[in-house]
């Protein structure tokens, strides 16, 4: 057979087994041999690296109390060193978070680190409170706080304030209103304790953010 009869007998075994499209339709003229084994691999490259997951962010939603509830979260059961001390090497660190600290009542160092963590610091300078009632002063000149009573109720990340006494981290509410909170310096550890719907005489409660 001459070369040019096996060339013609190639171009009607191609036009079989994937005829090209007519001129008109705009179609590609490469091989269509070529044509099918570019598909072949584009579906095996799409087969073979599915699209990523979306990232989730810090605390699964990205709010800045929900960052502050997971730090505070990975704390519970760290406890002073020794006992009645107000110290030890983590309660240290929970005071780093607050600008002049020294040795005593840690509970609002800590929640002053925890909202640190979550990247919303507290203070005016993001300076942290050593005294909760400087700490709930500043809540209320910039509109965080929510004085506690009847019907509020407050969202899990929120701070929740006793008097000038004590300050801790709203963890969960139940349907029934019990408040579940995450508390440092709470018989000298981070402890988790439950309230009623009034918070055990809570004084208000503090958004972060």
């Amino acid at each position: 057979m001459s070369l040019p009869a096996i060339l013609e007998r190639i171009a009607q075994i191609d036009q079989i087994v994937s005829p090209k499209p007519p001129a008109s339709t705009g179609g590609s003229s490469s091989s269509g041999f070529l044509t099918a084994l570019n598909d072949g691999i584009e579906r095996g490259s799409s087969l073979a690296a599915p699209a990523a997951a979306p990232a989730v962010g810090v605390g699964g939603n990205g709010a800045p109390g929900a960052g502050a509830l997971a730090a505070a979260q990975s704390q519970v059961g760290v406890s002073e060193q020794p006992p009645g001390s107000n110290d030890g090497p983590q309660i240290a660190e929970y005071r780093t978070a607050t600008a002049g600290s020294g040795v005593g009542p840690w509970c609002a160092y800590f929640t002053s680190w925890a909202a640190a963590q979550a990247g919303v610091p507290l203070g005016e300078a993001g300076q942290g409170f050593g005294s909760v009632s400087a700490l709930y002063g500043w809540a209320q000149r910039t509109g965080r706080a929510t004085p506690a009573g009847p019907g509020v109720q407050p969202n899990p990340g929120d701070l929740i304030v006793w008097g000038g006494e004590h300050i801790g981290i709203v963890e969960s509410v139940d349907a029934d209103g019990s408040i579940h909170t995450i508390e440092g310096n709470s018989s000298n550890a981070v402890s988790r304790r439950t309230y009623g719907p009034d918070g055990g005489g809570a004084t208000g409660y503090v958004r972060l953010g």
